[in-house]
C-alpha cells in the first residue's frame, strides 16, 4: 500500500506556521468561548512542537529560526483566556 505524507496547510507568515505546529503538537488550545489561544503547559507537546520545527521547517527557513518562531509564540501567550472570568 502506498502511503503519502500529509502536508500541512500553507501559511503566509512564520508566526502562523509556528501556531499551526503548536496546535498540531497539542501544545496550545483555543478558548471555546472567546477564541483566544492558550498554552496547555504540556512539556511533551512542547517537545513534539520543537522536534517538528527542527525536522520540518518551512521552505527557506533554517531549523534554528523555525524553533525560535515556536518559542516566540509560546512566550507571547498565556495559559488562561483574558476574557474568561477568574475562578
Amino acid at each position: 500500500m502506498l502511503m503519502t505524507k500529509q502536508r500541512r496547510p500553507a501559511t503566509r507568515t512564520l508566526r502562523g506556521w509556528a501556531i499551526n505546529v503548536l496546535n498540531e503538537a497539542g501544545a496550545i488550545r483555543e478558548c471555546e468561548e472567546h477564541g483566544w489561544v492558550q498554552d496547555r503547559a504540556d512539556p511533551h507537546a512542547r517537545a513534539r512542537a520543537f522536534g517538528i520545527a527542527r525536522r520540518d521547517p518551512p521552505a527557506d527557513v533554517s531549523p534554528q529560526a523555525a524553533e525560535a518562531a515556536v518559542r516566540d509564540v509560546l512566550d507571547s501567550i498565556g495559559d488562561t483566556c483574558p476574557e474568561c472570568p477568574s475562578d
